[in-house]
């Protein structure tokens, strides 16, 4: 089988550079059961490799045209490519967008880079080993399918998916890439907006200090093509930070706000020369958006916001973690939209940036959340600390992305209740990420079993409207409640008065295509499904304290028929009936 789909689109949406090439499509492919190819200097490109496989499919899914779910933790890659003749005298970057979970990068048989984390991505200058002409370029990737301390989110460790746990995936799954650029060049861009003063804190980061040159930064700001700002200043460090005050007109915000019913961006150009030449340009954008608690009230830009989410584990028949393209990452959110929600949460999955990108551009909320562990170790703590680490970094410029959710259910700490390793744990991740991003919100264990938190969160998939009814009917009754026996709090930790949500609830599965499955409870027919639909979610709608409700699910997953829509995303109802209920109207 040979997939006729290529992914081709801009793989950074949110710090682009005209000129680039991807590195998608047929590549030569291996299984290494045997574990001979480091011996066999597979590295060195010369080796032949029986298979192809369609990158950036995983061997696992149908799209890579391979489709085989068994046990191949060693797999290699091979490909030639060619540097375009215009790229010369420049630095080359090859950039992966996630392979999982270790890999190690040759070209020419020079090792060029070696990352571990299946999730973030990374990046390798490799002007050091190019050749004039053809180029080779070979992919070690390594996953270990049974660890269950290895942060993998949903993918199972038994070699077929059951329960709430699916497929894995092993190797290049994000779009692969190369990019000319300068000797001295912008590294990235970082942005916090500031919506009470008009004001845009823009730091700059350069690949290097500049040395032995003058080296300056223009920045230009737009929006919706009308030119607003443009600073210019010198650089004598790797970074620099600028504010700049958008000294457009004052209508409180609703004409440039960011959300998500009005999805205002500000474009943004940073242009860098040395000695008075332009070497560098990359196009951004950001919006001017705030996301705050304030007297126990959860807030967006200033004002009360009740979040209508739906849990998105972002999975696809045919690509598994790999959307099959651009159009199907958009037409989630679009159809979410279309059922009355305005956000998601993205389930164990450091999703697409490109998905980031449609939720920035569409207006939509995302809560950004770590692909867990299940079980808990040091080795575990250093991988997942690692990893998250990377995924603040590469989504902190997205306005869409608006809550940070390092832990899931006690996954990786399951027995944080009495382990004070666990519970410190958590807290260490809850404050890691806010040091690294104070401008969003964080859980530090979303569900139950929680430490410090901006957000009490829980999850109660109890399906009967008079218990729900009773059990969120007050604050008192709320706290004091165990939905799945567990308590809220741990670690002598206490309610302080945070924004309470119910962020897992529903899962009513109802049987709507080919798939077989279970869910939390079930329908028989369109009408008990939308009056079982009607029973989870109008208690909390209609609760006093409740701030936002997150439903599972969007979409069935493979075994898992609790999906508003089916694993295809066809329609199991009309949606203008879910959009009803959602919006707390009687149908």
């Amino acid at each position: 089988m040979t997939s006729s789909i290529l992914r081709t689109e801009y793989p950074r949406p949110q710090f682009v550079r005209p000129d680039w090439q991807h590195l998608n499509g047929t590549w030569e492919f291996e299984f290494d059961d045997e574990r001979v190819g480091d011996t066999g200097q597979w590295s060195s490109g010369q080796q032949a490799f029986s298979r192809q496989i369609q990158v950036p499919f995983t061997y696992q899914s149908k799209l890579s045209g391979i489709g085989e779910t068994g046990f191949h933790d060693l797999v290699w890659y091979k490909r030639s490519f060619a540097v375009p003749a215009e790229w010369a005298g420049q630095r080359v970057i090859l950039h992966f967008g996630a392979v999982d979970y270790q890999a190690t990068v040759w070209v020419n048989g020079r090792q060029a880079a070696y990352h571990e984390g299946g999730h973030t991505p990374f990046q390798a200058d490799i002007t050091f080993a190019l050749l004039v002409g053809e180029n080779t370029v070979v992919v070690r990737a390594e996953d270990f399918s049974r660890d269950v301390t290895l942060p993998r989110g949903k993918q199972y460790w038994k070699e077929d998916s059951a329960s709430i746990f699916y497929t894995r995936t092993t190797g290049i799954w994000q779009t692969v890439w190369l990019e000319p650029v300068a000797e001295l060049h912008i590294k990235k861009l970082k942005f916090k907006p500031d919506i009470d003063r008009n004001e845009i804190q823009i730091r700059t980061f350069l690949n290097q200090a500049p040395v032995g040159c003058k080296a300056e930064v223009r920045i230009d700001i737009r929006f919706k093509d009308e030119y607003l700002a443009t600073t210019s200043f010198s650089i004598d460090h790797a970074e620099e930070a600028r504010t700049i005050g958008l000294h457009d007109f004052n209508d409180h915000g609703l004409g440039r706000w960011w959300s998500p019913e009005r999805p205002n961006l500000y474009d943004v150009t940073v242009t860098l020369f040395v000695d008075g030449i332009q070497v560098d340009q990359a196009e951004s954008y950001f919006g001017m958006r705030k996301i705050a608690v304030e007297a126990g009230k959860l807030m967006l830009n200033n004002r009360v916001y009740f979040m209508r989410l739906v849990l998105d584990q972002g999975y696809f028949p045919d690509g598994i973690l790999t959307a099959p393209s651009d159009e199907a990452l958009k037409q989630d959110i679009e159809l979410a939209k279309q059922m009355g929600f305005n956000g998601a949460r993205k389930h164990q999955k450091i999703e697409d940036p490109r998905f980031l990108y449609w939720a920035d551009r569409l207006g939509y909320l995302v809560w950004g959340e770590m692909a867990n562990a299940y079980a808990y170790s040091e080795e575990y703590v250093r991988k997942v600390t690692a990893e998250w680490q990377e995924a603040v970094e590469r989504d902190y410029n997205h306005p869409s992305l608006v809550v940070w959710v390092p832990l899931n259910e006690s996954w990786g700490v399951p027995n944080i209740l009495i382990d004070k390793r666990q519970q410190r744990h958590a807290m260490a991740m809850y404050y890691l990420t806010q040091s690294l991003d104070d401008s969003r919100l964080v859980i530090s264990n979303d569900g139950w079993e929680q430490m410090t938190t901006d957000l009490v969160t829980i999850h109660d998939y109890e399906w009967r409207r008079e218990d729900l009814t009773e059990r969120y009917s007050t604050l008192e009754r709320t706290l004091e409640g165990k939905p799945h026996r567990r308590e809220l709090f741990v670690g002598g930790t206490a309610y302080a008065g945070q924004p309470v949500l119910v962020t897992e609830f529903g899962g009513i599965a109802y049987k709507k295509s080919d798939w077989e499955g279970w869910g939390y409870s079930g329908a028989d027919n369109d009408e008990d499904f939308l009056a079982k639909l009607a029973d989870v979610i109008e208690p909390l709608l209609q609760s006093p304290h409740v701030q936002g409700i997150c439903y599972t699910q969007l979409t069935d997953v493979e075994q898992e028929i609790n999906g508003l829509l089916t694993y295809d995303r066809a329609f199991k109802v009309p949606l203008e009936q879910i959009r009803q209920i959602v919006a707390g109207k009687v149908i």
